[in-house]
């Protein structure tokens, strides 16, 4: 389900740059799209962010047939399908809305041939479709909005740290590299983010072309970038996950950059060509040596092999807990540890955001302290993060460790109960 999009992806990307460039421009795209680390690693997670980015490429292919041809109105009606689907697939989708309503103001403006697309009816009809369609969401839309205090409360949102002036750059790493880049030397952390966005600025200053294609790729690239990163000055959402889908359009740009220098600048643009395919081999590189032990099916094997009937089972934190109970093999039913907190407030969570997924059996799984188990087979396992602090501390007096085992940043140790 995230792998087949990020296949379309690489041959929508190739379909895109073939419209507004050639054939050698749309290989150049095809390759260093499919190398791309961030939408190689998307394409492998049970996520929603694959499908956006074929939602949102196939939307701006059917916008660059209409500013093609203005007057069939089919391709606006494709467009409006898909990037409803990009609504309904995530809310970020109003950056791409951002990017081509700015893409249309800069046709219109330009000093040389202006073009009034931005103007056209069909094109205002066509997003007032797009707002109806998405309509029967806006109420949940609402919702999430009015409940974002509990939210936070519960941690679903707002555990972003907030951006600082290396988040830019490390952001640009994170797509290539799958690392922010903290431990590079300062010039080279520097050096390539600075090289990229020079050589797309030169692009789009000298275009000269009636549509400014190269505004456009620039655009779906740079414009979300930059106000998600603004933006998170105020609120923190600056999260590599959330601009994948605009991400593709760095190999995008790339590829015509490329392929423009290789009319006369083919040394350059070899050069170029090899140190951002070398630089996505390292990201991918970083993908494919993760530690296979790094899982929490390893840490779930481990207690599945080594639990006895009456053995209880206690997880320290709620995003533990959904995968726990995944790979779970045996008869338990395992509980999610909730402590007061330290204002005597309980930390069980709310029936709004990931608590839905739980608090309907609140009774059955919520522990709030350990000396409230049963004594059963008088063992208990306690999983939890492996590189924090003891999230049980401090365990009932004459509890004994007899095993453990760590996988990755998860920790599974056996307790043997004491009689305090």
């Amino acid at each position: 389900m995230s792998a087949l999009p990020g296949i379309a992806v690489v041959m929508l990307g190739m379909w895109l740059v073939r419209l507004v460039a050639n054939p050698r421009a749309a290989l150049l795209a095809g390759l260093m799209l499919a190398l791309l680390p961030t939408a190689v690693r998307y394409s492998q997670e049970v996520r929603m962010y694959s499908w956006l980015g074929v939602w949102l490429l196939g939307a701006t292919i059917a916008l660059v047939y209409w500013v093609k041809q203005p007057r069939h109105t089919q391709a606006l009606m494709i467009y409006a399908l898909l990037m409803t689907a990009g609504f309904y697939t995530h809310y970020f989708t109003a950056l791409c809305v951002v990017v081509h309503w700015t893409y249309l103001l800069v046709l219109r403006l330009q000093p040389t041939h202006p073009l009034n697309h931005i103007n056209r009816r069909a094109w205002w009809f066509t997003n007032v479709a797009i707002v109806m369609l998405f309509a029967p969401w806006i109420p949940g839309l609402i919702d999430l909005i009015q409940h974002m205090d509990q939210l936070k409360a519960n941690g679903d949102v707002g555990w972003e740290l907030p951006v600082t002036l290396s988040s830019l750059p490390s952001m640009v790493w994170d797509f290539l590299i799958q690392d922010d880049g903290d431990d590079l030397p300062w010039l080279l952390f520097g050096a390539l983010p600075v090289l990229l966005l020079a050589v797309i600025v030169m692009t789009v200053l000298r275009d000269r072309s009636r549509y400014r294609w190269s505004v456009l790729l620039a655009l779906y690239i740079l414009l979300p970038l930059l106000l998600v990163y603004g933006v998170s000055f105020i609120s923190p959402v600056f999260i590599e996950r959330y601009l994948n889908a605009f991400a593709l359009g760095l190999p995008l740009i790339m590829a015509l950059v490329i392929d423009r220098l290789l009319n006369g600048f083919r040394v350059w643009a070899i050069a170029l060509l090899a140190l951002f395919v070398g630089t996505e081999l390292v990201g991918l590189k970083t993908n494919a040596t993760v530690d296979v032990n790094d899982q929490t099916s390893v840490m779930v094997e481990f207690v599945n092999q080594h639990y006895m009937a009456g053995d209880r089972i206690v997880i320290s934190d709620l995003l533990w807990y959904m995968p726990y109970v995944y790979y779970n093999r045996t008869d338990a039913a395992p509980q999610l540890y909730t402590p007061p907190l330290a204002n005597g407030s309980t930390s069980r969570p709310n029936a709004y955001g990931f608590g839905t997924l739980v608090n309907g059996d609140a009774d059955r799984i919520y522990l709030d302290h350990l000396s409230q188990l049963p004594r059963g087979t008088g063992r208990v396992w306690l999983i939890s993060t492996a590189d924090q602090p003891d999230e049980f501390a401090p365990l009932p007096g004459g509890w004994k460790k007899v095993s453990e085992t760590v996988a990755g940043n998860n920790r599974a140790r056996l307790f043997i109960m004491g009689n305090d």
